[in-house]
């Protein structure tokens, strides 16, 4: 039987502690560092000369999937009513609306070095210090909204504007992809500056700290919103039933592209995996 994946602002009182506690035994168990550690060893971006899984690549869905299931099953184990939430940022686009509340994910960060003060998270607790990183931080920090250049969530319009084009992914099938679904829905437009974050991209931006580049698992939002995106790009699929994951087939060789991304029945790193395989969830989960 699925289980189902629910709105952050349908959870019960209940369902809200059980997902808080389970996170903050694994965090206690080192299985929550791990997590962490490999989404920066597979953040890998366009100018690297490694192949490109989690972002800026037509795996970047696919792979959050899998790595959504991964924690999914790790939370299950410690306790098996507990599932992922989505949050919503259209709908939820408040500082102080869920998830931002004492009794899920805490709030903003303070001013002087936007250190999260409040909630289960806050490193005052003793249960959320920062072991893997980017730099020498050990507390989790936010800046919701970006306080001295403030930007604003996506809206229903920005999503709706990648929902619609009905082609997965195109050439050069990165982030300087001027069409396809999965760069519009990643977030990497032309330009400088707010105007070129889009997206997914933008609400890393727009809660900040923590959130900001290859270590932004540390902050358990992170989760909250990939698993909305994963239900963006179910709906996606539900809408451009004829339309699968681009490249079907590997980039030509010798191309800029050849063997840094990963193909429709190739196998994604680090599970033994196929994209294609991943475009379905099997009966896994559902979403409310």
């Amino acid at each position: 039987m699925a289980y189902t994946r629910k709105s952050v602002s349908a959870l019960t009182a209940t369902e809200k502690r059980r997902f808080v506690e389970a996170l903050l035994e694994l965090k206690r168990r080192g299985e929550y560092d791990a997590f962490v550690r490999m989404h920066i060893d597979y953040y890998v971006a366009d100018g690297e000369g490694g192949l490109r899984t989690a972002h800026m690549a037509p795996s970047f869905l696919p792979w959050h999937r899998r790595f959504l299931l991964d924690l999914e099953e790790a939370l299950r184990r410690v306790d098996s009513s507990v599932t992922i939430p989505y949050w919503d940022w259209t709908r939820d686009r408040s500082a102080t609306s869920v998830p931002w509340t004492d009794d899920l994910l805490g709030g903003n960060g303070r001013s002087r070095d936007r250190k999260v003060m409040d909630g289960p998270f806050a490193h005052g607790t003793g249960g959320w210090t920062i072991r893997e990183n980017i730099t020498d931080t050990e507390f989790l920090t936010r800046d919701l909204g970006r306080s001295k250049d403030p930007i604003g969530l996506p809206t229903k319009d920005d999503v709706e504007a990648a929902m619609k084009d009905s082609v997965y992914d195109v050439s050069p099938w990165n982030s300087t992809s001027k069409s396809g679904f999965r760069n519009k829905l990643e977030g990497w437009g032309s330009g400088q500056g707010s105007a070129s974050w889009r997206t997914h991209n933008r609400v890393h931006r727009w809660v900040g700290g923590a959130m900001l580049g290859g270590a932004s698992v540390n902050d358990p939002v992170f989760w909250l919103h990939h698993a909305y995106l994963d239900l963006l790009w179910q709906r996606w699929q539900q809408r451009h039933k004829e339309h699968r994951y681009q490249p079907a087939k590997p980039p030509a060789s010798g191309s800029s592209q050849h063997k840094r991304v990963v193909a429709r029945h190739e196998k994604l790193p680090p599970w033994d995996l196929t994209p294609d395989q991943l475009e379905g969830t099997g009966g896994v989960y559902r979403y409310a």
